[in-house]
């Protein structure tokens, strides 16, 4: 089939649909009283990383110069989304989806093929780093479960800055230049403490939502807090100020952020070897408007590489309803090919074709300072490579419209829950192992039990609700525990939790739950406290009853239409107004 060009995605639409578009300090609970500010008015680098590493291995070591020199050309090729009309001009390029995957795969191939000391400090030159977090949120990194096991939780940030010739030519908009990127692919990826599953949310990217006070590092810029788009985080000093404003909506804690531009995603789709993607009916993506990504493919199952790949990745007109809901889930069934292309063997047997795509993938990644070099990225492929492909589950975050469909936001109940079961470690394709009922006695009397309450309600974007420590301190001593202290330092976690340090505890925490009417779910073992310990979160800001939730009945995700296993082989549904 021949590979049609690349065309800028055109007006914004008007029909109802979303519009285009770490600090862990703790301060005392004494002095943590600021009140809230006013609010003004959208995986797996796992893939493959084994069966290439060999392939690689065996002749890493000639032609590294040529090889570089031509990699370096290839690598300023790539692609960049075109404006919409309208006052924001967003369009969301799934390119960093594509690019992210191939980047671990790339950086993790190269490192573990033995390329050589100078090649290995050359690609870490590569690599942009910027802070992890611009705001000033308490969230503190979950507690390791019982085997010593944390969790990963890594967000996907993709901008479509077009600040250069090659973005332009692949669809870029001569206007838009000199403007900041916007984040238009946020994904959150979350591994598992014990690596057995994964699962990747979108948000769509015009979804509004607080954006938390943040000060660009660069010029000391001080952004006030503000509802907006979620996309327009990034111009708020950058990556850092994303991640933010995900902790926020969240109350997950994130450990890394990987973000790239468009530059060099045709040249690591064609290094990739072709990522098979299914329509069920001719697809056409362009219009007399000017509307579409230029794609073009005949029904049933294609290749599609280079170009070909990035317009899939940026296809909205043709997909579905035409909005970005339609969009993510085209990237996530890519994604998902990608992984199983990747694992079950691909083209990626010569070793040049691998450096050529390490070079393009490591200029083109912008990450934070804690995975700043080529070691770090190859230990996280390393772990994510572990996860099974029939374990890895993508959706996007539950939403609704609002403003006559202006633009989504998070759906009330489902969207909580989801998040809920992330921070609390739980996989979204529910097939995790049951845990047992059985619950044992405790090991003293409750009038004799050691307990402390620690308040964690900092929130940057509620602000902390003061006194919560002391609150349930009395409540506990009411209720007969009375070695109940509080801990007045502040910290911050939207879940309340209440921890023990080994398995002779277990009965006294989960007598603890009972008594205060907490789910069992928010008793965990944890290898940092002494003694059983209540941390009082965002979902209990008053009162000294638990208040009940949604959230916290079972531990399975809420129906979520677009969710795809990564086994899975779908076809698109392409909208009939734009097949052929």
């Amino acid at each position: 089939m021949r590979q049609s060009s690349v065309r800028g995605e055109g007006a914004r639409r008007r029909a109802p649909g979303p519009r285009d578009g770490g600090g862990d300090r703790k301060p005392r609970e004494e002095d943590g009283t600021r009140a809230p500010q006013d609010a003004g008015a959208e995986g797996g680098g796992d893939a493959g990383a084994k069966d290439a590493a060999g392939a690689a291995g065996a002749g890493a070591g000639g032609g590294r110069a040529e090889s570089r020199r031509a990699s370096r050309t290839e690598a300023q090729g790539g692609g960049r989304r075109r404006k919409g009309k309208g006052p924001r001009r967003k369009r969301s390029r799934g390119v960093r989806i594509l690019r992210w995957t191939a980047l671990t795969l790339a950086v993790l191939i190269v490192g573990a093929a033995g390329a050589g000391y100078l090649y290995y400090q050359h690609l870490n030159g590569n690599i942009k780093k910027e802070d992890l977090d611009l705001g000033d949120s308490n969230l503190t990194k979950p507690e390791p479960n019982a085997a010593g096991q944390s969790p990963l939780n890594i967000l996907l940030i993709g901008q479509d800055s077009r600040n250069d010739k090659e973005n332009l030519k692949l669809g870029g908009a001569k206007q838009d230049v000199g403007r900041k990127g916007l984040a238009d692919v946020q994904m959150l990826v979350h591994v598992s403490a014990d690596r057995s599953n994964m699962s990747v949310i979108s948000i769509p990217r015009d979804t509004r939502v607080t954006i938390p006070k943040c000060t660009d590092p660069k010029d000391d810029q001080v952004y006030e807090k503000t509802f907006a788009p979620i996309n327009e985080s990034l111009t708020h000093g950058g990556p850092g100020c994303t991640v933010a404003t995900w902790k926020e909506l969240t109350g997950i804690y994130i450990d890394h952020f990987m973000m790239v531009d468009f530059k060099g995603v045709v040249s690591m789709a064609d290094a990739i070897g072709g990522v098979p993607v299914c329509v069920d009916k001719n697809i056409y993506s362009h219009d007399s408007r000017g509307h579409g990504s230029g794609l073009r493919l005949e029904k049933g199952t294609t290749p599609v590489k280079g170009e070909q790949a990035l317009a899939w990745l940026r296809t909205r007109y043709g997909f579905e309803d035409n909005t970005d809901i339609g969009r993510a889930k085209a990237q996530h069934m890519y994604m998902t090919s990608m992984i199983r292309q990747l694992k079950s063997g691909t083209k990626l047997s010569d070793p040049g074709q691998l450096m050529d795509l390490a070079e393009a993938a490591t200029s083109a990644l912008t990450v934070d300072r804690g995975l700043g070099t080529v070691k770090k990225l190859y230990d996280l492929g390393n772990d994510l490579k572990r996860v099974p492909t029939k374990r890895t589950t993508m959706v996007t975050m539950p939403w609704e419209y609002r403003n006559d469909g202006e633009y989504v936001v998070p759906k009330p109940g489902d969207a909580e829950k989801t998040f809920s079961l992330i921070r609390n470690d739980t996989a979204l394709d529910g097939k995790d192992k049951k845990k047992p009922d059985k619950v044992p006695d405790p090991s003293e009397s409750k009038g004799e039990l050691p307990v402390v309450v620690q308040n964690g309600t900092a929130s940057t974007v509620l602000g902390p609700a003061s006194g919560r420590a002391r609150d349930i301190t009395g409540e506990l001593v009411r209720l007969g525990y009375a070695k109940t202290t509080a801990n007045t330092e502040l910290t911050s976690q939207a879940d309340t939790t209440i921890n023990y340090p080994g398995e002779a505890k277990q009965g006294d925490a989960l007598a603890v739950a009972k008594a205060l009417g907490l789910p069992k779910s928010a008793v965990k073992e944890s290898q940092s406290v002494t003694e059983v310990t209540l941390v009082v979160g965002n979902d209990w800001r008053e009162g000294t009853a638990y208040p009940k939730s949604d959230a916290t009945d079972d531990d399975k995700a809420p129906k979520i239409d677009d969710k795809i296993n990564g086994e899975e082989k779908k076809c698109m549904n392409v909208n009939p107004d734009y097949t052929f």
